[in-house]
């Protein structure tokens, strides 16, 4: 029997902080703090208010037995330490070889497909069940279609088969460790234009199959089914990947045929909905040296004043439409990120088992998790999810 059942690697950090904090405030058994200096882990154990006898775990990325040690002591490894294609390849290889489960905040599709590549068969063989993007990017888009397919099929016995995300209110930025790895990202395929390829493939992290042609979603438009003009969404990129990977593992439960979109829903009417479309497309939040750093982020006031709405359309060839609806309390980056991987990682531990347990590999939360990992948001995370 392992030590713990959730180590927070990078409880230094921004994020891992808020993780921590928020495991000490729901008093999870069994859980540990890890990271490179023992110093700041107590600093921050104290400044949290965790017990004096949290345990303290010091790990390294650059130290690949420090990180096996870490694995062999837990039965869930969750990790806000990116970029994670920087960070993250000997801790995926570790959870893999020793059948420890693992969540991440990863929104780096190009990583994640070298990844799945590299380690799928070995954690489906080791039972450790790895779920990327955990947090804003991909949990409410994710389980948002996921929501909406299953009212789909309740109601007229079938999928939906082409779903628009919409982003209709959305206050907080992204994380630093977002603006990271987006920039590492973008770095990486300027040295190598082969994750370009998979920078835009819609299917990207669903190796051997290609759906049908996907909306690219580049450009400003007039959606009629809203009335309202939409621009480019930043998170659209990783989470249409996730999206279509869930349908994937779920052996093309939305339908081999299916179609899926995000936008951002821009503010104003006519005219002055489309300039604030074009404005919103010409932003760039990732360039520059603006914007959070890693280890950075807003205040206490500043996330419990965020919060999201999201819709979801769904929409048949003969014109059938259904409606999913997500919303979240917080600041997507960090008040309701922090919950949602901490939530994501406790699902792994208490229900992931019996007829839930789907075995190991390298999954969404979608897919692995569904409805249990729902209801837990619901009941603890301050998000909603409903069907219209």
């Amino acid at each position: 029997m392992q030590d713990f059942d959730i180590i927070v690697y990078g409880a230094t950090g921004f994020t891992g902080r808020l993780v921590a904090d928020y495991l000490r405030s729901h008093n999870t058994p069994r859980w540990a703090m890890a990271g490179r200096s023992l110093t700041k882990l107590q600093q921050v154990r104290d400044e949290i208010g965790a017990p004096a006898d949290t345990p303290l775990i010091v790990a390294d990325s650059d130290d690949p037995a420090s990180l096996t040690a870490l694995c062999e002591r837990t039965r869930v490894v969750l990790t806000t330490v990116g970029p994670y294609q920087l960070y993250g390849n000997d801790l995926v290889a570790a959870c893999a070889a020793t059948g420890t489960a693992y969540v991440d905040l990863c929104g780096e599709p190009a990583w994640m497909r070298h990844m799945i590549d590299a380690h799928h068969a070995a954690a489906r063989r080791s039972g450790a069940r790895i779920v990327f993007s955990c947090g804003f990017d991909s949990i409410p888009f994710d389980l948002g279609v996921l929501t909406l397919q299953e009212a789909a099929k309740a109601k007229f016995g079938q999928p939906m088969r082409h779903v628009k995300g919409r982003v209709r209110k959305m206050q907080g930025g992204a994380s630093g460790g977002t603006v990271a790895s987006l920039k590492a990202s973008m770095a990486a395929a300027a040295r190598d234009p082969s994750i370009l390829g998979l920078l835009v493939n819609p299917f990207a992290l669903t190796p051997g199959f290609d759906g049908p042609s996907q909306p690219k979603g580049l450009l400003p438009e007039y959606d009629s089914a809203l009335g309202a003009w939409v621009a480019p969404f930043i998170m659209a990129p990783i989470n249409t990947k996730n999206v279509h990977r869930t349908n994937f593992l779920l052996d093309q439960a939305y339908g081999a045929d299916f179609v899926y979109e995000e936008m951002m829903v821009a503010p104003g009417l006519g005219e002055m909905g489309r300039a604030a479309a074009d404005a919103i497309a010409r932003m760039n939040p990732f360039s520059g040296d603006k914007g959070p750093k890693p280890g950075e982020g807003p205040s206490r006031e500043e996330r419990e004043n965020g919060f999201y709405d999201l819709l979801f359309i769904g929409e048949m060839p003969d014109g059938t439409r259904l409606d999913a609806v997500v919303t979240g309390d917080r600041d997507p980056g960090y008040g309701s990120t922090s919950r949602m991987i901490a939530e994501a990682a406790l699902c792994l531990v208490h229900d992931v088992e019996g007829a839930n347990d789907k075995g190991g590999g390298i999954w969404t939360p979608g897919a692995l998790m569904g409805a249990p990992l729902r209801e837990r948001l619901i009941a603890r995370a301050g998000l909603t999810f409903t069907a219209e």
